[in-house]
């Protein structure tokens, strides 16, 4: 008799690397929200409005979560993007929200988001998805 859980395992793996290229929209989604209503933004004017600094955060989590959502094949096969790093941040907003600062925050807007940006684009871009999602160890 076939082991059942041997093909549920491998239909949800697939189903995972079909997540891939949603993910990084929602990254690319997120980096545009970001570069729009912050990337003028001094580092006064990002202290002095509150809400819009809020929402700037927010972007910045929803960055890292849908990163941290990457398959690991997928983030092994592009090591040049610190995928760590990210979700790392993510959950330092989420669980140190406390000790975030406006200089930090100001950084990862001006310098970070930029590299990421045409790194992740590049991806969508550039990537044959229907190959990545059949067949994602070929990449690695």
């Amino acid at each position: 008799m076939p082991d059942l859980r041997l093909k549920k395992t491998e239909f949800w793996r697939m189903k995972e690397f079909a997540k891939d290229k949603m993910r990084l929209e929602h990254i690319a989604e997120a980096i545009e929200r970001l570069q729009t209503h912050a990337g003028n933004l001094s580092k006064a004017e990002l202290r002095k409005d509150v809400l819009r600094y809020y929402g700037i955060v927010k972007n910045i989590e929803i960055i890292g979560e849908a990163a941290r959502m990457l398959t690991d094949e997928f983030k092994s096969a592009h090591p040049e993007v610190q995928w760590r790093n990210i979700a790392g941040m993510r959950n330092f907003l989420v669980h140190e929200y406390f000790n975030v600062d406006e200089e930090t925050v100001y950084e990862v807007i001006h310098a970070e988001i930029p590299v990421l940006k045409e790194q992740v684009i590049g991806f969508i871009n550039t990537i044959d998805w229907k190959h990545w999602e059949s067949q994602p160890e070929k990449y690695l």
